[in-house]
């Protein structure tokens, strides 16, 4: 079977879709598919198929369906990873054969609305009266109606289309697998001082101002490493020096392999404290190596996938300081909590449910 996977991004960029196209990627190749990757980037390598950003986003979207129409005719699914920069191509792009997957672990429209400096979470964004008068509403519930099936990797986000888009394409949960990561020891032993971490894209809905501001209330308890880029690195990076937090707060690039598992080895708690987190793929594998994850209680992965994470409202300053200190409080209790065996579900089985899928 020849299968295209359509992203925005692509490691080494980071990002959950760049992190599970690749996986997804490597699992069905490892399965025998054909298959073609279709992401931006400057150059192409391999079957690594790269559309240069370059231009504004129309000359980005014409470029991609160019890219589509020139490999993915032939295709007998194409798994598309983004509903707006690879949607919007492949609509133009008017390819009639392939079988086309919008798998979604995110929404656009939403993420662009926190960028701007909204600070709802993703359900009362939804549900704000207004919402529905928008034009980002009609034109996604367009979007949707262009892919033959829709894959949600959570309930939770499922459950908020299936409430505010009428007339969805067939649509189904895949959830994410869970990193087979050998546990690094026993139990993470607690520091002094406590050593915070956050890894990932430095964007509005991670809420990592408040979590800057947080820590102010925790100086000499507690140090933060910020993992990552994006575009409010350089409010973050202000912030610190406004608020002289400069001897606790570190920022370090995007981390990839044996230098991410030694980071989560090095810290005590990666806190996760986002308006709304639907699918975080680095708190599953932070959990496989027994790192204790605070995350907002605003997240879509199931009670099977967060357990052993500690799920608590994080949306205010004084609720975070609360959360910290808690974890610090009963850390012996949280660690081994963490250390206990995560359910297994491997890439493997998240690309047997693609292939039933695309055969379907």
């Amino acid at each position: 079977m020849k299968i295209v996977l359509a992203t925005g991004i692509y490691p080494p960029e980071i990002g959950g879709p760049a992190t599970y196209a690749q996986a997804l990627a490597a699992a069905l190749q490892k399965r025998g598919e054909d298959v073609t990757v279709i992401t931006y980037g400057p150059k192409q390598a391999g079957n690594i198929i790269l559309v240069p950003r370059d231009g504004g986003p129309v000359f980005r979207w014409w470029r991609y369906a160019k890219a589509l129409r020139a490999h993915a005719a032939d295709a007998d699914v194409i798994i598309a990873f983004s509903s707006v920069s690879v949607g919007v191509p492949l609509a133009l792009a008017g390819l009639k054969n392939p079988k086309k997957i919008l798998r979604l672990g995110g929404d656009f429209f939403w993420e662009r609305y926190t960028d701007r400096g909204g600070v709802k979470g993703l359900r009362e964004w939804y549900g704000s009266t207004h919402y529905s008068l928008l034009t980002t509403h009609w034109f996604m519930r367009w979007l949707l109606r262009t892919f033959d099936h829709i894959v949600f990797s959570t309930r939770f986000q499922e459950e908020t289309y299936e409430q505010h888009y009428k007339n969805l394409p067939p649509h189904s949960v895949i959830e994410n697998a869970l990193p087979n990561v050998p546990v690094l020891a026993p139990a993470h032993a607690l520091h002094h001082p406590f050593r915070l971490l956050f890894m990932g894209r430095f964007v509005g809905f991670k809420n990592l101002l408040t979590l800057v501001v947080a820590l102010k209330n925790e100086y000499g308890r507690a140090t933060l490493t910020l993992v990552g880029e994006g575009p409010v690195e350089r409010s973050l990076r202000f912030l610190v020096e406004k608020l002289q937090l400069q001897s606790i707060v570190t920022f370090s690039p995007p981390a990839h392999g044996t230098e991410k598992q030694e980071l989560f080895a090095e810290h005590d708690l990666l806190v996760l404290p986002s308006k709304t987190e639907i699918s975080p793929n680095v708190a599953l594998e932070a959990r496989a190596t027994g790192l204790p994850v605070l995350l907002t209680k605003e997240t879509g992965l199931s009670s099977a996938l967060s357990q052993g994470m500690i799920l608590r409202d994080l949306s205010t300053v004084q609720e975070i300081v609360a959360a910290i200190e808690e974890v610090e409080e009963e850390y012996d209790g949280y660690a081994a909590s963490a250390a206990s065996p995560p359910p297994k579900r491997s890439w493997n089985d998240v690309a047997e449910e693609f292939l039933i899928l695309s055969r379907t």
